[in-house]
């Protein structure tokens, strides 16, 4: 298939609640969307987010790269593209993945079309609230709203995080299930001693205790954490995936599709992680409305637990002219679900745009 037309956007999508980070607090999703058009004017979308500090990858450099892709990518054929986008994605990994989904869902990937009848996939909820007077009433209206799996964000006051954790875990009180993030924050010893006062009932997992790049701290947590613990940012590839697999107490890899690339080798890296006696766990929750339907897509024949790509869910704003359904805890997918960008939107939220045609 010949691709005619690129378009570049970033946007801007201000959150309804700040979403806390270990380290950053994010007020607006300001994600890079990939727009690629074939002859009979039939559009697929692929989403980057870059979040600061999250990697070594910009979101001025993730444009830059797109930039250039798109400039010489018009007029040719999308399997040379992605052959090409594949190739380069350790320069930008996020916005070689934004490109390379929207040729996917251009060209019609298998794992993208609507299930045969609807289908529900149940997305866990973050918890904002920093003192027990504001926890008590979020996680009770959460429960009420269908969530049975939480996620505590921790890493920036050791004391404060095992309080704060106490306290969410009686409020809960064995109603939902607990997922335990500290986004790299901690060291070695905070994360063991953060991991030895934890109370285990009720508790899915620990995620990424220390640095991405310091497998060994990383691993020195597991081998004594009461939960298993979950690795994210160092997991970008297949080779990481058997890495993970051989450290003891790693129960968990996180896998993103924008760190895979295409789809279908999101898939095969999530079927992997299973093989390798781990559990695989889906999502992004810096990711809106295009990347978490993708998301959903393949969770739904690789996933058993709550999927994670609930940034949809943040913003003020939703992308999709027909939005993505959310209701009780969970996703839907619906058999005659076909994806579609508001124009109105965009136009309202775009803070940088550029075409490029053949």
């Amino acid at each position: 298939m010949i691709i005619l037309e690129i378009r570049l956007l970033r946007i801007k999508l201000p959150l309804i609640t700040p979403y806390r980070l270990s380290y950053r607090t994010v007020e607006a999703f300001e994600p890079l969307l990939v727009e690629v058009r074939d002859a009979d004017g039939n559009a697929g979308w692929g989403e980057g987010h870059i979040s600061p500090g999250s990697s070594d990858e910009t979101p001025e450099g993730g444009w830059a790269f797109c930039h250039n892709i798109a400039a010489t990518a018009a007029g040719h054929d999308s399997d040379a593209i992605k052959a090409s986008l594949l190739d380069s994605m350790a320069v930008s990994p996020v916005a070689a993945g934004a490109f390379v989904s929207a040729i996917d869902m251009l060209t019609g990937d298998p794992l993208l079309r609507p299930p045969a009848e609807e289908t529900r996939l149940p997305i866990l909820a973050p918890v904002n609230g920093l003192t027990p007077e504001a926890l008590g009433p979020e996680i009770e209206e959460k429960l009420v709203s269908g969530f049975r799996t939480f996620k505590i964000k921790v890493g920036k006051d050791l004391d404060g995080d095992i309080a704060r954790t106490r306290t969410i875990q009686d409020t809960i009180a064995g109603r939902a299930t607990m997922r335990i993030d500290a986004n790299r924050a901690f060291s070695e010893d905070q994360a063991k001693q953060f991991a030895a006062a934890l109370n285990p009932e009720g508790i899915e997992l620990f995620e990424q205790p220390c640095d991405a790049e310091d497998w060994d701290a990383n691993a020195a947590v597991a081998g004594m954490s009461p939960v298993p613990v979950m690795l994210d940012e160092p997991i970008c590839a297949i080779a990481d995936i058997e890495r993970a697999a051989t450290i003891k107490g790693v129960g968990l890899c996180k896998l993103k599709l924008k760190r895979f690339g295409t789809v279908s080798m999101l898939k095969e890296a999530l079927d992997l992680t299973r093989e390798l006696g781990m559990t695989p766990v889906l999502g992004d929750g810096l990711g809106t409305e295009v990347s978490c339907w993708m998301e959903a897509c393949v969770a739904r024949t690789t996933i058993d637990n709550a999927g994670e790509f609930n940034g949809f869910l943040k913003p003020k704003t939703r992308l999709f002219a027909d939005p993505l359904e959310f209701t009780g805890g969970q996703v839907v997918l619906r058999a005659d679900f076909r994806p579609r960008i508001d124009e109105d939107v965009l136009a309202r939220h775009t803070i940088a745009e550029e075409r490029f045609g053949a």
